[in-house]
């Protein structure tokens, strides 16, 4: 099982906090586990090939994506596992000093997530 640091976690983090990249990031979770082609991920992001490339050098130096080559191609896929090492780094020691209700929320699909840590927000009037 793939564990995180401080450090690591940082990196992954850092990778996160860019629009593009974050972007390119949750398509390719969509994606699941077969991936995208570059090309289709550029297509998809209404991005130019050089700067996407940036970015995917970015989120695989991260440890969140890794590509493989395909013929002539190159596919990108979310690296899952990775993905759930951070968010349990990111949780490890949640609500350590008191008992709390802080368990991961499953939107279900076409749901919008609308809850807060107590349940769903009551419409306003």
């Amino acid at each position: 099982m793939t564990t995180f640091d401080s450090s690591r976690a940082v990196t992954a983090l850092a990778a996160l906090a860019q629009a593009s990249r974050l972007a390119a990031f949750r398509l390719l979770v969509s994606a699941g586990p077969s991936g995208m082609r570059a090309g289709a991920i550029a297509d998809a992001l209404d991005m130019p090939s050089p700067s996407l490339s940036f970015h995917l050098k970015e989120l695989t130096h991260a440890g969140l994506i890794e590509g493989r080559s395909q013929g002539r191609h190159v596919i990108y896929r979310a690296h899952y596992e990775n993905m759930q090492a951070l968010i349990g780094f990111l949780l490890e020691n949640c609500c350590a000093a008191e008992t709390c209700n802080a368990a991961p929320h499953e939107p279900r699909a076409g749901q919008a997530d609308q809850a807060g840590p107590s349940g769903p927000s009551e419409p306003s009037s």
